[in-house]
Order: structure tokens, then sequence, then C-alpha cells
């Protein structure tokens, strides 16, 4: 059956549940199949009733401008994705060879009592190569999802040029993502965007209060929604 119609509750739904133990549509990566399913998608899903597909799409999207040279195969449709897909056939994708070593690695050597001097020193050598292993490795960056709510003065206050002037704060480790305006009262309504950041490279409350300075437009703005990928 695969993935079917993803602009309706009830696809979300599906995408949100299928999601919500994996961190891609399929294997370890990013992959066409991404590309495939995040393409389906018309517009954000809400943090608030899908967090899962929530959570994937903004991360895809920080992967944009790199969707053509992801792995896999462009020709297949997002119908070929899902719960009880043909893709599910197929043997998963294993988890980086680096990590299985790792628990290959044994630091004890021996359970012998007695170990003897060619005992320690092995146990010695196991311990070094296992120490440069895990030196050489690169921890990915610490990323987070965020929802901020974004408040003008009033409700002449041009929205288009609101968002205009938030999206032209640039940042590395700063990627803006889907928005939406939501109603607040007496005709005056917010800007809802989605962004997600690189932890050690973005400060949120440095974020809020440069979007701040823009006194045309912005009143106030607040953390609706964060969670860490």
């Amino acid at each position: 059956m695969g993935f079917t119609d993803l602009v309706s509750d009830a696809g979300l739904t599906i995408l949100n549940n299928w999601i919500k133990t994996r961190s891609y549509i399929v294997g370890y990566t990013p992959s066409q199949a991404d590309v495939k399913v995040f393409q389906q998608i018309k517009t954000v899903p809400a943090p608030e009733k899908y967090p899962y597909a929530w959570r994937w799409y903004n991360h895809i999207l920080t992967f944009e401008s790199e969707f053509s040279s992801l792995p896999g195969d462009p020709t297949k449709e997002h119908t070929a994705y899902g719960p009880e897909s043909a893709e599910l056939t197929v043997n998963p994708a294993k988890a980086p060879a680096a990590e299985e070593e790792d628990d290959e690695i044994d630091l004890f050597g021996s359970d012998d009592e007695e170990e003897d001097a060619a005992a320690e020193k092995l146990k010695a050598e196991r311990l070094a190569e296992y120490n440069k292993k895990k030196a050489g490795k690169v921890k990915p960056a610490a990323k987070s999802i965020v929802t901020l709510d974004v408040k003008p003065w009033d409700d002449e206050t041009d929205m288009k040029a609101l968002e205009a002037a938030v999206r032209s704060v640039e940042k590395e480790g700063l990627v803006w993502g889907g928005s939406k305006l939501v109603a607040v009262g007496f005709g005056i309504k917010k800007l809802q965007i989605n962004l997600v950041i690189e932890d050690d490279k973005v400060s949120v409350d440095e974020l809020q209060q440069q979007l701040e300075e823009f006194e045309d437009y912005v009143q106030s703005t607040d953390v609706a929604a964060m969670q860490k990928l």
C-alpha cells in the first residue's frame, strides 16, 4: 500500500505514526525516499497534532538544497514507501560499520583471573584502539526545531513585510522553514514560523531580541514549541 494522500488528516496520521520510531523514511540517512514523501506535503504538519511528522519535515527541510544528490532511486513515487510497501521487503540499511566495530571491541580480554603479561598487553592494545576510534569520530551537531510566534502591533501591520524582515535574518546554523498566519483576535494575526537551529551556533533568546529590533512590525515574540532533533 505505502503512503498515499499526504495532505489529509488520515495521510498525515499514517506518516506521523511511521516516523515516530524512525529518523528517516528508509534507513539511517536522508534519501530520495524522504524527498519524495516531503514533496507531497503542501503545508507544514501541525506540531501539536503531528509532532513526529513535524520534527521529520523540518529536519528534511535542512537538506532541501541537496535533494538531487541524496542517495536512492529518484524515479520511485512516494507510494513505494510506508506501511506495507514493497520497500519493507528489502533488508533495512545497516547502521554504520564503525558503530558495529565499537560493540565488538572487548575491553576486558580474557576472564581468566590469572592473566599473564601477554593478556595484560593485549587488553592495553585493545583499549588504545578503542580510544583511538572514539577520538577520531566527529560528533554530529546538536539541532533543535523551534516554532516562533511573531506578534505585530495591530491589524494594520503589513504581515508580508513583517515575514520578509524575519526571514532576512541570516546566521550560520539557522534554517527558516514553513510559516502561517494565525488569528489572535480583533482582526490581528500573528506569524507562526518554524526554524531549525544548531544549538552551539544559534541562541534562541538572542534571535528573539534581534527580531524584536524590527520595531516597525514586531511587537513581541514567543517560543510556541521547541524540540531536539
